[in-house]
């Protein structure tokens, strides 16, 4: 089965600014990435909208339609000191969740093995309640939930190798005992989060890199807690939160993490889910902010995934 690769040039009409560091031109660095002869065979897709109910599995509806409703006309307008908004946000997003949707769809469908959702906003900041950190509404966490309800996947994996934690997501896994979520990601960092390991909630587990970390310590991380407890927990899907940031070209962070790794992680996670979930695979795009080292690993990410 094949790969699909879903996005959507509405999502390079979220404008954040002139300065900010989550600009379209990230991911025209990815699709331009993805279009070498490694890629021919890589199929593509156009995102569709996510709809208001399917938001709503993740987030409150009267969350959704104030959010939405706060997208300007014109101009610039902050959610928060780092969320901007523009007249292109909304449709955006909700190509950007709607692509997560409808990979989840494709993979449950067996139209293809697994996905990849080249959007933005990213997601996993998102809470149910509150657009932070770039982030607008939890694009993998609106995915795991529709899998459960559209498809009756109940048990759904969500792994997050950004350099950030995805405060967010584990809020929705904390909620649901069926929602395991995993975490690499430097920390001290913004946002502050996922400093920790909670006994109440063994579906968390969060594995913390200090500045100046690399590939040794990632992989072992992966393989000797994150690995096993996925497995252990035997989700129906495993969805990915592909963040670039841990890279060592990254400005916003301190990891040194390097193409490499993120084949490595891709290709170990698709072998395991292979094992447990019928190799069900959905990835959304994260961070990621030198965009010479946010295409080449989301090359390697793809070409992981279409190697399974």
């Amino acid at each position: 089965m094949s790969t699909i690769l879903f996005s959507h040039s509405a999502c390079l009409e979220h404008d954040t600014g002139g300065y900010h560091p989550e600009s379209p031109e990230r991911l025209r660095a990815v699709l331009a990435a993805l279009e070498g002869e490694d890629f021919m065979f890589l199929e593509r897709r156009e995102a569709p909208r996510a709809t208001k109910a399917q938001l709503a599995l993740a987030h409150p509806a009267a969350h959704v339609e104030a959010l939405l409703a706060a997208i300007p006309k014109d101009g610039l307008s902050p959610i928060d000191a780092d969320t901007i908004v523009s007249p292109g946000s909304g449709e955006a997003a909700l190509r950007a969740a709607g692509a997560v949707v409808a990979a989840v769809d494709a993979v449950a469908k067996k139209e293809a093995r697994n996905a990849f959702c080249a959007v933005r906003p990213p997601g996993h900041h998102a809470e149910p309640a509150q657009a932070m950190g770039f982030c607008l509404f939890n694009n993998v966490g609106v995915g795991a939930l529709h899998g459960r309800k559209a498809h009756g996947m109940q048990r759904a994996a969500i792994i997050d190798f950004d350099v950030h934690h995805g405060n967010g997501t584990e809020t929705l896994a904390k909620a649901d005992k069926d929602l395991f979520y995993a975490s690499t990601h430097q920390a001290p960092l913004y946002p502050g989060t996922g400093m920790d390991n909670d006994p109440r909630h063994p579906n968390v587990v969060n594995v913390c890199l200090p500045a100046g970390a690399g590939s040794e310590p990632f992989r072992n991380a992966f393989e000797g807690a994150i690995l096993p407890a996925v497995r252990a927990f035997k989700p129906d899907l495993l969805l990915i939160s592909a963040g670039f940031d841990a890279h060592r070209r990254d400005p916003l962070a301190e990891l040194n993490l390097v193409e490499d790794d993120y084949y490595w992680v891709t290709a170990s996670l698709q072998a395991l889910a292979n094992d447990v979930c019928g190799g069900r695979v959905v990835s959304a795009l994260e961070g990621g902010y030198d965009l010479t080292a946010l295409g080449r690993s989301a090359a390697a990410h793809v070409r992981a995934l279409m190697q399974a």
